[in-house]
């Protein structure tokens, strides 16, 4: 007689974890999907940045430098 109880009860109290934990890996999938959609932007941020700065340090290099007035009258 207790052979077909316990199936029963493993089910009754196993069928609604396997659904519990079904749902929370959904849910860590989709905001695993949502922070590198998030992390994708900052990088493209970053790589603007980027190139702003190297075309800021090109221009220091390529100026031509000024002199001060002391220096041009000698």
């Amino acid at each position: 007689m207790i052979e077909w109880i316990v199936p029963i009860a493993v089910a009754l109290i196993g069928g609604p974890l396997v659904v519990v934990v079904q749902k929370l890996r959904d849910e860590n999938t989709s905001q695993h999907a949502e922070a590198r959609a998030l992390l994708h932007r900052v990088a493209d941020k970053v790589d603007k940045v980027d190139d702003k700065l190297d075309g800021h340090i090109a221009w220091h290099l390529t100026k031509p430098t000024r002199r001060k007035k002391s220096e041009s009258q000698n």
